[in-house]
């Protein structure tokens, strides 16, 4: 069975770091297109970054460029995404995503795999 858990999530205050990891069981992380994806209430899905089977990575939104990193540890079967400088905008359920793609893409309709998500709340 192909699984991603994500965890790293919690209450940060603005300014703050977080890392949070995406770890698969079933399949191996390094084939695979992964990305994070992020959702607020009342708001849209929003793709945040994505790194790709030949290791390339993007920020797709404006908001996270130069703050968010997204990293692979092939060993670990793992992806991480480390925050910094974090907003209460920023503040949504995170959810890591895998795709077979060779590519990225900031669709959500693009990764066939998704996690049950990590909360991330930005508040003093």
């Amino acid at each position: 069975q192909l699984q991603l858990v994500e965890s790293g999530g919690g209450l940060v205050q603005p300014g703050g770091s977080l890392r949070l990891s995406c770890a698969a069981s079933g399949f191996t992380l390094e084939r695979y297109t992964v990305g994070w994806f992020r959702q607020a209430p009342g708001k849209e899905r929003e793709g945040i970054s994505c790194i790709s089977r030949s290791g390339g990575s993007t920020n797709f939104a404006d908001s996270v460029k130069g703050r968010f990193t997204i990293s692979r540890d092939n060993a670990k079967n793992t992806v991480y995404l480390q925050m910094s400088s974090l907003k209460p905008e920023d503040s949504a359920v995170y959810y890591c995503v895998a795709d077979n793609a060779y590519s990225c893409s900031a669709y959500a309709r693009s990764y066939a795999y998704w996690g049950q998500g990590t909360q991330v709340t930005v508040s003093s």
